[in-house]
């Protein structure tokens, strides 16, 4: 009995919507690229329930005949290409023909659309791959694609579907990757009837500074080179600049994002010892290419490309970086600036009177090996010799000094690591029942970094600033259960402006925030003012505080309110934690070990990483 059987189109179509149609974000990412291709020049997106109940793509693009219009959904039919060599010189965003059938396999879709030469357009009703109607419409230039009821006939996967926040926060992202190429193109999104961006036509720079606010402005420095196998262009941040999270990192290669970690390589070690450790900077980077160099038909979501000649294109992208770094710094290789600089004249013997070389003048008499006369008597008889040498410790003093030697101290002991990094079996038994316990009441500060304490069973050294983090992290997650935070008003109320992707979560973040005793008032546009901050961050930049916490906040933010909760107060502590080097004084020193031992949990960061280490005396007894 034969088993193989040809699939029905309408389960091939969703089969083949499962990688093409992800989530909503998806879905607005087709409409928007086939939007470009068709020329539009207008481009409004409007989305309800974050893309579940609702998507509408309106455009003012060449529009679709009836025809047209009832072949486009149609599996792998396209107007981009018509032979395989077409795939190796493509100039569209999209070529597969497969995005409307898959979106149409999905959901509930409607088109109205009409060309220049026609009269009165087309519209057309199309659901799970089924055309349900198909009539006349009197319609504008242009295409308008309203998406309905996603995954309504796979509720399995509308079920995998997240929060509203989430999904939005997806859609602006697949958005801005989209905005941020094509700035000759006037996009607005509105969510739920409000509108919550219009980008206006204009330049590359101005697109980046409307998408992401103008105090970005002031961190970017323009890249440019053109060569015979590539031209990249676009800005990169000052190395001022750097943090660990929220950087924004975008390559572009022919007006088409895309992923690529080499190239990221590339542009981090133009920056090779000028960043701290953990953090990156943010660039905007446009590569052209020929078209035959590369292939985008890699991947459903075309965001993986592959270069043909791709470490000749890093040598370029490294040079290109690190030029405009060594431009902004004064000490670029490829450019001295002379202009301003003094005139120092040359030496010449044959040009003028009054210019004579140089003399030098030394005194023959002189006996390097001739003992000389001083004022002062013979080094025997010399008082206060003993001032410079340091008085010889004794006892405790002197193991003390030795054991604070980092020599002595191996690294180690001080090693980030988490609780389930390193079982218990792993650890002696020393290290298994160490606590806070029975401390003496002495204690000293060590490299600005360390304190140490003599307990029963060996020496203790105690991380001060992530003692600190650990301490302050209860004390903020008690103050976000109990609301009983204190605000500290600024003395001039700052602005801040969040990016679309960030603003989605803020609904959830900002009461949190209030909650810490942060007060935040709403300026509409994505734009916020700073009021207040918790009472003992006075000495904080609040803008980048709220910044910081805020995007630390959306990107691990769910709807569980404890896990905003530990975000927050994670982010928080980590800022206001003591510092390294800060000189601590006896008391302050005893303060923060009392202050530790009423934690919960003493030995590890939010984080996981070691708050403390006790070297026992049997390990002293063997280094002497």
């Amino acid at each position: 009995m034969d088993i193989i059987q040809l699939l029905p189109d309408s389960v091939a179509n969703q089969i083949a919507a499962g990688e093409v149609i992800q989530r909503p974000a998806s879905v607005i990412k087709e409409l928007v690229e086939n939007s470009i291709d068709a020329g539009a020049k207008h481009i409004k997106i409007l989305v309800c329930d974050a893309g579940k109940a609702s998507i509408q793509v309106i455009d003012d693009g060449k529009g679709m005949s009836d025809t047209d219009a009832r072949l486009s959904f149609e599996r792998h039919a396209t107007s981009k290409i018509r032979q395989a060599n077409d795939l190796f010189a493509l100039h569209t965003m999209g070529f597969r023909g497969e995005a409307l059938a898959s979106i149409a396999a999905v959901a509930q879709v409607t088109l109205q659309t009409r060309t220049a030469d026609d009269e009165v357009g087309t519209r057309l009703v199309i659901a799970g791959s089924k055309v349900l109607e198909q009539d006349v419409v009197s319609c504008p230039v242009g295409s308008n694609f309203l998406i309905e009821n996603l995954f309504f006939n796979i509720p399995a996967r509308r079920k995998f579907l997240k929060s509203n926040a989430t999904e939005m926060n997806n859609i602006m992202q697949s958005f801005e990757r989209i905005a941020l190429v094509y700035p000759e193109i006037e996009f607005s999104v509105y969510n739920n009837g409000v509108e919550t961006l219009c980008l206006r036509a204009a330049s590359m720079h101005q697109r980046i500074i409307d998408v992401f606010g103008k105090r970005i402005n002031q961190q970017l420095l323009p890249v440019e080179t053109e060569t015979t196998i590539c031209k990249i262009k676009g800005f990169t941040g000052k190395p001022e600049s750097a943090k660990k999270k929220g950087c924004h990192q975008y390559f572009f290669v022919n007006g088409r994002y895309m992923k690529h970690p080499y190239f990221h390589k590339a542009v981090m070690s133009a920056y090779d010892r000028l960043l701290p450790d953990g953090e990156q900077v943010s660039y905007f980077l446009y590569f052209t290419v020929n078209p035959e160099d590369i292939d985008v038909n890699i991947h459903p979501v075309k965001t993986e490309i592959k270069f043909d000649n791709e470490q000749a294109v890093w040598q370029i992208l490294m040079a290109s970086v690190r030029d405009a770094v060594g431009k902004f710094s004064g000490s670029t290789t490829l450019d001295f600036d002379t202009e301003g600089k003094p005139d120092i004249p040359v030496f010449n013997p044959s040009n003028g009177a009054g210019l004579h070389a140089p003399s030098i003048d030394f005194n023959p008499q002189y006996n390097p090996f001739k003992p000389i006369q001083t004022k002062s008597s013979s080094v025997g008889n010399a008082k206060g010799w003993e001032d410079l040498f340091p008085k010889k410790s004794s006892g405790n003093d002197e193991l003390l000094q030795e054991l604070t030697d980092t020599s002595v101290i191996e690294q180690d002991l001080f090693s980030s690591v988490t609780p389930a990094q390193v079982p218990l079996g792993d650890m002696n038994a020393t290290e298994q029942t160490a606590s806070l316990n029975g401390i003496g009441d002495e204690c000293m500060q060590c490299n600005g970094q360390y304190i140490i304490s003599q307990t029963d069973e060996g020496l203790l050294v105690i991380d001060q600033h992530r003692a600190s983090q650990r301490i302050l992290y209860e004390g903020y997650m008690r103050t976000l259960k109990e609301h009983t935070a204190h605000t500290q008003k600024v003395l001039f109320p700052e602005v801040v402006q969040f990016e679309p992707s960030v603003s989605a979560h803020l609904p959830e973040i900002l009461p949190e925030l209030a909650a810490l005793g942060f007060d935040i008032t709403d300026l509409g546009g994505n734009s916020y003012s700073v009021v207040g901050i918790p009472s003992g961050l006075g000495g904080l930049d609040a803008v980048r505080l709220v910044t910081d916490l805020v995007t630390e906040a959306a990107a691990g933010c769910n709807t569980a309110t404890d896990e905003v909760h530990a975000i927050l107060a994670a982010a928080l502590s980590a800022k206001a934690a003591t510092p390294y080097g800060e000189i601590l004084s006896a008391d302050d020193m005893q303060t923060l070990i009392k202050q530790l031992t009423q934690c919960d949990t003493q030995r590890y960061t939010p984080d996981g990483k070691t708050v403390f280490s006790l070297i026992a005396y049997e390990e002293i007894g063997r280094r002497f």
